[in-house]
């Protein structure tokens, strides 16, 4: 039996709540190891939607254990309402099945307030962030000024910490943004309130981790985001603010590569971005209104449209590298059903080159031009079908076509977006 990291592997928003939540029926202890509430994951239990934003999917299962590993950065105030709201919907959340580790950083509102005023201030050239504060706590983590959730229990230590940073931060709002500052009796005030809350919670998810897998316990790790959007090897500087390849389950949650066996990749049976950057295969025609009308292309966290495209095989092969995939999962396959023609991004162009890989310029990518294979759509539906073999000859074709492309099989199949509209031909956690 095998630990199991589920990475997305084009730019997020690729279903991966789905199929973590099918995955925690193996799994006892489920760990988010990167990224903020900026992203969203959408489950579908029994015709019942859940929006999970911080707390990971395993969340609606009983019996797991979910934590928030330290490479998570978390906002107090939105992991309390996610708390409430999961708690009104008849989810138990106690200390017992949520972890916090003390080693998360925290976004607090000054983060907030630079987010948004940085990318006001760049007009036209903003990078199409969330606003949510991301980017600016990652910034104060590196910088070594970072507030973590250990601090809070700590009140001269906190006091300390807090002055310092809203000294700088409240200099940088007033004088260069023209922005609003904050005070420091009353944010101090605020999150020590929280701190009562949360204190139930916090935990050495480290130790946790280590301890489940002493025992036998299997363990799944989850990412936010997409392969695309890493800090390191994303489109840069279209990206978020963290590592969201399957190595970043190592360093954000606190555990050695050989404790990870399995390496599960989610890609949709197209392609969606959000925000600003470069988008090979980017359809800002009727095909791509449809993509978008048909798959319901809203950001769960926000409620930005996002960008639709065919699917790109240099983006997912990237994606195989980048995180040593051993497996994919298959979404929104459905999306695809009427549809006379589908195509596969195989390559590039620009200029009379022709490239098979993500040109290591973000300059040279937003000029480049998809070479594209053709496929026979199919008008049979695949929507809610459960056996492989049932589906359309020609999505079974599609499906192969994108097997042999990127090189790793479709191990698990989504057909429709409740739980039990999926196809699992190769469970991760019994390789």
């Amino acid at each position: 039996m095998s630990n199991v990291v589920v990475v997305g592997c084009q730019w997020g928003d690729e279903g991966k709540g789905k199929i973590v939540d099918l995955l925690t029926e193996h799994a006892e202890v489920v760990v988010r190891y990167q990224g903020g509430h900026n992203a969203g994951h959408t489950l579908v239990v029994d015709g019942v939607k859940y929006v999970l934003h911080l707390v990971p999917s395993g969340i609606v299962r009983p019996n797991k254990i979910c934590a928030l590993g330290n490479g998570v950065v978390l906002d107090p105030v939105a992991l309390i309402q996610e708390i409430q709201e999961l708690t009104d919907r008849g989810i138990a959340i106690r200390g017992g099945n949520l972890k916090i580790s003390p080693l998360t950083h925290l976004i607090l509102p000054y983060h907030r307030e630079l987010d948004q005023a940085r990318e006001r201030r760049k007009g036209k050239g903003k990078i199409g962030t969330t606003g949510r504060g991301i980017g600016p706590a990652y910034e104060d983590k590196v910088a070594r000024r970072g507030i973590r959730v250990g601090d809070l229990y700590d009140r001269e230590q906190f006091e300390s910490k807090l002055r310092e940073n809203l000294a700088y931060h409240n200099f940088v709002l007033e004088n260069f943004f023209e922005a609003p500052t904050f005070a420091f009796e009353t944010l101090r005030d605020d999150l020590l309130r929280m701190a009562d809350i949360l204190a139930p919670y916090v935990d050495d998810v480290s130790l946790l981790v280590a301890r489940a897998q002493a025992e036998g316990r299997l363990v799944l790790f989850e990412g936010a985001q997409g392969t695309l959007l890493d800090i390191d090897h994303g489109t840069y500087p279209f990206v978020t603010s963290s590592s969201t390849i399957a190595g970043g389950a190592c360093t954000g949650v606190g555990l050695g590569p050989r404790f990870v066996h399995h390496v599960m990749g989610v890609v949709k049976a197209y392609t969606t971005r959000v925000g600003g950057g470069p988008f090979p295969t980017e359809l800002t025609d009727e095909i791509g209104a449809w993509l978008g009308t048909k798959g319901h292309e809203f950001g769960a966290t926000t409620g930005r449209a996002r960008r639709c495209g065919w699917f790109d095989a240099v983006v997912a092969q990237h994606a195989v590298r980048m995180n040593g995939l051993s497996s994919v999962a298959l979404t929104k396959l459905d999306v695809l059903d009427g549809l006379e023609r589908v195509k596969i991004a195989v390559a590039y162009t620009r200029n009379g080159q022709r490239f098979e890989h993500i040109p290591d310029r973000i300059s040279v990518l937003e000029s480049c031009q998809p070479v594209y294979e053709e496929m026979p759509g199919w008008k049979k539906p695949s929507a809610g079908v459960e056996r492989f073999e049932e589906l359309p000859p020609e999505a079974i074709d599609y499906i192969h076509r994108l097997e042999s492309l990127i090189g790793v099989p479709v191990a698990i199949l989504s057909t429709g977006a409740d739980r039990r509209h999926t196809i699992i031909r190769q469970n991760p956690f019994a390789s």
